[in-house]
């Protein structure tokens, strides 16, 4: 899971992307990054949360009426601040890429693209591989002049060579903005426009609550396989070039995507009240008695919502947050979520002592956290603590984007809803089922037939992944995690590291 984010405009758009990569922060914090072009290149990424990346100076030069930004939450490749992107190549053009999604055959990329075309890649990123495809692609195209026909066509090659989840932005230095979602459609990306005099600019994002801080206009989300050219006129033209069928991922609604967003037609916010409705059906037929209903914020608020309407319990805050933690779950590494956990929710006794609570969660993922929290409810005073998990228990790893590699990290993937219980120290513990989770999803849009959901049926939509390539892709991802790559840039005068294509 990242944020990618693109606009072409009449005007610099550097403060547009600054603030469209604030709106998207919550999908990455680990490095951002922007690239503007005004007749050439200016690039400024390093690792750290946008504020503390970008500054007047570096904001100051990063000049022109096109750009894109990233903000990266690492799944392939290593955490370095090496691998921050955008990532550039000067051939053909001058093309920079942003990219939300994993690679699932990157080693044979990677491969294909040193011993057939003298590429050598700088990272291990999969990203960087994916921005080479493409430009290869469209180098093999021979164009004297530029046209939506030549990116089309070189994206054909992109389709038919890349395998998994990327939704991409990229800029073509002097042409426009590319920007296109793989044939299942598995990470998300959105559409939209605003006025300018009697003129159209246009935003491509990885969520469409990045639009309305900026006063652009939701259109649509791209399809799947369908590639998106906005040129250097600002017209904007898109085809689908290679038929596919939506199977986006099923976890941006339980957890990744902020919940004033709508994604695929489905609001995120009203979907995960609904899983909450759904999931309270199994909390009357147990017939425990719960003097209230408390969410563990931010992301169990909607569903905690939901469950305490149907259940007749009183909803109430219990925790309060420290809002300069991050989101635990993408932190890189257990020691990190655990030292920041400490630190993340308090407790507020008052809701606690001598109560019977019902505390929601989106989902239970390695365990710790849920352990941990229930210690806090229990020292808090609480007579009986439960537990419920706004989605159904995670057995298998997600090779698309979610930091779920290896099935050794899941606590269901080895034990049964019982043996967890025990171990997270509730009275009571309530999955939600999967096909719950279906209907409160589809029932915002009808056309979603499947999704992109092997971690909790370890079914997964592209043929490719098999058993074998899972544990691959979880040993490389984190033999990643403990080398890292210890390249460094220039420093831009600001104190962070940086680099510069002027």
């Amino acid at each position: 899971m990242c944020g990618i984010l693109a606009i072409s405009g009449f005007q610099d758009v550097i403060q547009d992307l600054y603030d469209g990569l604030m709106l998207l922060q919550h999908r990455g914090q680990d490095a951002a990054g922007i690239m503007t072009y005004n007749n050439q290149f200016h690039l400024k990424k390093a690792k750290g949360m946008v504020r503390d990346v970008f500054h007047t100076k570096s904001l100051a030069r990063l000049k022109g009426p096109m750009g894109i930004g990233h903000v990266r939450y690492p799944t392939a490749g290593c955490s370095s601040e090496f691998e921050a992107q955008p990532f550039f190549v000067n051939s053909p053009f001058g093309i920079a890429l942003a990219h939300n999604g994993n690679l699932t055959n990157y080693k044979e990329l990677g491969k294909e693209l040193l011993e057939k075309h003298y590429r050598h890649l700088n990272t291990s990123a999969d990203s960087e591989i994916l921005l080479n495809i493409f430009a290869v692609a469209l180098g093999n195209q021979k164009p004297k002049k530029l046209t939506e026909e030549h990116v089309f066509a070189a994206m054909k090659t992109v389709f038919k060579k890349c395998k998994g989840s990327y939704s991409a932005v990229a800029l073509i230095g002097g042409h426009g903005i590319v920007g296109f979602r793989d044939p299942h459609g598995i990470r998300p990306l959105c559409l939209g426009k605003r006025k300018y005099g009697m003129k159209e600019e246009y935003i491509l994002a990885s969520e469409s609550s990045a639009f309305y801080g900026l006063e652009f206009e939701f259109v649509r989300d791209v399809e799947p396989g369908e590639v998106i050219y906005i040129d250097k006129k600002n017209k904007l033209h898109s085809k689908i070039v290679k038929e596919g069928k939506l199977n986006p991922c099923i976890f941006e609604w339980v957890y990744l995507a902020a919940p004033d967003s709508t994604l695929d037609g489905v609001n995120v916010y009203k979907a995960r009240v609904r899983m909450g409705e759904y999931l309270a059906d199994q909390i009357n037929k147990a017939g425990i008695k719960i003097d209230s209903v408390i969410p563990i914020p931010d992301t169990g608020r909607a569903s905690a919502t939901g469950l305490a309407d149907k259940v007749k319990a009183r909803y109430r805050e219990g925790f309060v947050k420290n809002r300069y933690i991050g989101r635990t779950f993408i932190m890189p590494g257990q020691k990190m979520r655990k030292r920041s956990l400490k630190f993340k929710l308090h407790p507020i006794s008052l809701e606690f002592k001598g109560k019977n609570v019902l505390l929601v969660d989106d989902s239970i993922v390695r365990g710790n956290t849920s352990k941990k929290i229930v210690e806090l409810v229990r020292e808090a005073g609480a007579k009986k603590v439960y537990f419920a998990s706004a989605s159904p228990p995670i057995i298998g790893p997600d090779p698309y984007g979610i930091d779920l590699p290896t099935e050794s990290e899941l606590i269901a993937g080895s034990k049964d809803i019982e043996e967890i219980r025990k171990f997270i120290g509730a009275d009571g513990l309530f999955y939600s089922k999967i096909e719950d989770l279906h209907k409160a999803i589809t029932y915002g849009n009808k056309k979603i037939k499947k999704f992109s959901e092997g971690c909790f049926t370890k079914k997964y939509p592209t043929p490719e992944v098999t058993p074998k390539l899972l544990k691959e892709l979880g040993c490389s991802r984190n033999d990643s995690r403990d080398t890292g790559n210890k390249k460094d840039y220039d420093e831009d005068g600001d104190g962070s590291k940086t680099m510069s294509l002027v």
